[in-house]
């Protein structure tokens, strides 16, 4: 079997130079009959390979049908092969496996805000820093409004209850006003247990600071509800 384009190469030699057989066998480096064969050939058609039956064809439904239950490994589904009579290697089932598997989604919640809506506030740390004659552990405060991505970061020795409310003061006045409502997740200065499918329980001294600064309203998934009332503008 050629290629097309030594099947090119012959009709070329041959239509359009008006070499004979011989001669284009000869200029190309093939055997006559060869060139004989393709210049009778009007159109080239690669040769199609014959597919092979495969031990694994029997059992294919089988693996579509367990990949779409539950996303077993290629070694899980080898073993259930084996069970139900497959004779077959395990790199068959591995290579069919990886070709048919569906698409892996990542699960993700898509959240949308609006200006001044919502802000999210975490703790980081960030090695330690000296202080007299020991060393402290030194910490970063970050609240970051949802909507802009604006974020305000504050250094600290300590991720005490003080440290976490004054950090709040210092955010809302570096924004000038604050958000409607405030996203902390399952952060423990805020949250003091979370177990699925319950509401948050969150500290109260973090409660007691929402209802001496703000009106409290809803709560749910470590998110507290907020409307302000004094000291700052929205």
């Amino acid at each position: 079997m050629i290629d097309y384009e030594t099947y090119c190469k012959i009709r070329d030699h041959h239509d359009r130079q008006k070499l004979t057989v011989t001669q284009t066998a000869r200029a190309l480096g093939l055997h006559p009959q060869t060139v004989a064969k393709w210049v009778r050939v009007a159109q080239y058609r690669p040769r199609r390979s014959r597919l092979r039956a495969s031990r694994l064809d029997p059992f294919k439904g089988q693996v579509v049908r367990l990949l779409e239950s539950h996303p077993y490994s290629a070694q899980q589904i080898f073993q259930r092969l084996v069970e139900a009579g497959f004779a077959g290697g395990y790199t068959i089932v591995k290579n069919y496996v990886r070709k048919v598997r569906p698409p892996r989604r990542e699960a993700y919640l898509k959240l949308s805000f609006a200006p001044g809506e919502c802000t999210q506030v975490d703790w980081g740390e960030y090695g330690s820093i000296a202080v007299g004659s020991t060393r402290r552990r030194l910490s970063f405060f970050v609240m970051v409004l949802c909507y802009s991505r604006l974020m305000y970061v504050e250094f600290t020795v300590a991720q005490t209850m003080e440290h976490f409310l004054a950090c709040h003061e210092h955010a809302f006045q570096a924004f000038h006003g604050c958000p409607t409502r405030v996203m902390v997740d399952n952060l423990k200065s805020a949250v003091l247990r979370h177990l699925v499918g319950e509401a948050p329980v969150f500290n109260p001294r973090y409660l007691d600071y929402v209802v001496s600064e703000i009106m409290l309203g809803d709560t749910g998934r470590g998110m507290l509800d907020r409307r302000f009332f004094s000291k700052y503008t929205t």
